[in-house]
């Protein structure tokens, strides 16, 4: 199965602050690692909403709407595509990834990242 993490933004990332360095040093080994053991698939950052632009449909019209957007905590600053055996086992390569978080930007650091299945279509039906 495969899933797709969301790691939520904050308002450091909205603002277009850099992430820190330790930060991004302790990802790359763990992604590399986990690259290599065939459980990430893939790997991608977003740039702050800023950067960005919704695109509406409703009663058939079309309403373009770029960024920045309220909310940060809602928005998604990046993104990594697992293989996992689980939905529970999805949940804990999720784990790892905030304790990493946590363990390189200290205790009070505060982060979320949901975790979805993906649909496996089957263009063969």
């Amino acid at each position: 199965m495969k899933f797709m993490m969301m790691v939520k933004a904050d308002t450091d990332y909205e603002a277009g602050a850099p992430p820190d360095p330790k930060l991004m040093a302790a990802m790359a080994e763990y992604a590399e690692k986990m690259i290599k053991a065939g459980v990430v698939l893939q790997t991608g950052g977003l740039l702050p909403s800023s950067k960005g632009a919704r695109v509406r449909v409703a009663n058939g019209k079309l309403t373009v709407t770029d960024g920045p957007f309220a909310e940060a905590k809602e928005l998604i600053g990046g993104y990594a595509i697992v293989k996992a055996a689980s939905k529970d086992e999805a949940v804990r390569l999720g784990s790892e990834f905030m304790s990493l978080h946590s363990q390189v930007l200290g205790g009070k650091w505060e982060g979320e990242v949901e975790i979805r299945q993906l649909e496996d279509f089957d263009p063969g039906n």
